[in-house]
């Protein structure tokens, strides 16, 4: 599909990743009579034109409440879904198998990608893709972010899953890797020349830096068609922490400023971008969200600068859940 967008600040999209937070939902931001899972996504879609969804993580996605996300937002509303966490080298809860397939966890509590059989597998792709085809069918599928274990250091075996990945997913998709070793000088320039060659977003972070787990802000364009940021905050408990301290960070307009040229030369190079925040406590996610969107000449009154051309019209292929997600 032709893009459309007249500017370069039209292509950029900036949203938060998740707007069901509890921290988020207990700070007020949600005004009286939009605080039901109806009326937190309406308000949420009002102000911002992009949202992750990341309890797909945790919890294979449903087709019933996937039409809910978009009966819910405009037309040119674009959700980025987080790929299952079997799919990417994470463990999962045994609960949050599909009924008919918990038996395959032999009576684990958690169960790995190596403890199921090939066909469990594949018919958990397959739940996974029916799960999101309404947003596919929609055109409101902006990518599933695939964000592999730390544990995937870059070798034949961790390149040969991302192959797998995209080879199952489909486009449109983007990774994002833990493993500091993808980022080590020598390794980059493959890391970037390999999702290049499969035509795969690599998506740049921001994470604190001088830390055993730090990675990188690596911005490069590695697909023509999409570029990801996602921004986890500066905690010094990055990677070592609890979830809620590793992600913890209010930015500043300085430390975003320092991104805006990143972002805008992403944009130079992909079709569309999406940056996206990830710094828990309260309202700091979506307040740095609209800060972004500020430093990049968007309108924080609730309009959206895409368009629904923003969206590839494709067939379909391929934090703890939240009820709020409903």
């Amino acid at each position: 599909m032709t893009d459309t967008t007249p500017t370069t600040t039209g292509k950029i999209l900036v949203g938060a990743c998740s707007w069901t937070d509890p921290a988020l939902v207990a700070s007020g931001w949600y005004p009286p009579g939009a605080r039901d899972a109806e009326g937190r996504l309406r308000h949420y879609a009002s102000r911002f034109p992009l949202v992750e969804v990341d309890s797909t993580f945790y919890a294979l996605p449903t087709e019933r409440v996937a039409r809910l996300w978009v009966e819910r937002t405009p037309d040119d509303f674009v959700l980025d879904v987080k790929a299952f966490a079997l799919f990417t080298g994470h463990s999962a809860r045994s609960s949050a198998l599909p009924r008919e397939l918990r038996e395959a966890a032999r009576g684990r509590s958690r169960v790995r990608r190596r403890d199921l059989a090939p066909e469990v597998l594949d018919e958990l792709w397959r739940q996974f893709h029916a799960g999101i085809a309404p947003l596919r069918n929609a055109g409101r599928l902006g990518s599933v972010l695939f964000q592999f274990s730390p544990w995937l250091a870059p070798d034949a075996r961790a390149r040969a899953l991302v192959a797998e990945c995209r080879e199952r997913a489909g486009l449109p998709l983007s990774v994002e890797f833990r493993h500091p070793g993808w980022f080590e000088p020598d390794q980059l320039p493959y890391t970037i020349d390999f999702l290049r060659e499969l035509q795969i977003p690599l998506v740049a972070v921001d994470t604190a830096q001088g830390l055993a787990s730090s990675l990188p802000p690596v911005a490069e364009a590695t697909s023509g068609d999409l570029a990801v940021v996602r921004f986890h905050g500066r905690s010094a408990q990055w990677g070592t922490g609890s979830k809620e301290e590793s992600y913890r960070h209010r930015y500043t307009r300085e430390e975003l400023r320092a991104w805006v040229p990143r972002v805008e030369a992403l944009a130079e190079r992909a079709r569309r971008v999406h940056v996206l925040f990830n710094n828990c406590c309260a309202t700091a996610s979506v307040e740095a969200a609209e800060t972004m969107r500020g430093l990049l000449g968007q309108g924080v009154d609730g309009t959206s600068p895409g368009a629904p051309g923003d969206v590839p019209q494709e067939p379909g292929s391929g934090r703890t859940a939240r009820a709020g997600d409903q």
